[in-house]
């Protein structure tokens, strides 16, 4: 996923206001790299993206919502039509919304406490 938000980074240089964009995918691109290398993420910023990249998404989907097929999104690489644009955008933005709630469950996963008669050592017969 590191991979695919710098790469989502890069093909916003054209776009007509890429900063905003570039700011979105190149946080999610950041907590990815971070959990790759640190195998957990603080959860503060994690849900912080999330939670601006879901309602961010969900607004541009309610909008374009009846004026752009699924399929059409995937037609071709260039901008066919707004609202088949507005509808990628949303696509992108749950994207990065579902991912940092998989990157979320994991830092509270490994946050939790395990009890310590939760896991047998082999050949233990007290279980």
């Amino acid at each position: 996923m590191t991979a695919l938000f710098g790469l989502a980074v890069a093909v916003q240089y054209n776009d007509p206001d890429p900063v905003r964009w570039m700011t979105i995918y190149g946080a999610a691109c950041v907590l990815s790299a971070w959990a790759t290398g640190r195998g957990t993420v603080p959860r503060a910023p994690v849900f912080v993206v999330g939670l601006v990249a879901l309602i961010w998404g969900l607004r541009i989907a309610s909008a374009v919502y009846g004026r752009a097929g699924f399929a059409e999104m995937f037609q071709a690489w260039e901008m066919k039509s707004a609202p088949i644009e507005e509808a990628r955008e949303a696509g992108g933005l749950l994207i990065v919304a579902g991912w940092m709630s998989v990157l979320a469950i994991r830092a509270s996963l490994a946050r939790t406490p395990r009890s310590p008669g939760a896991v047998f050592r082999s050949g233990d017969s007290s279980g």
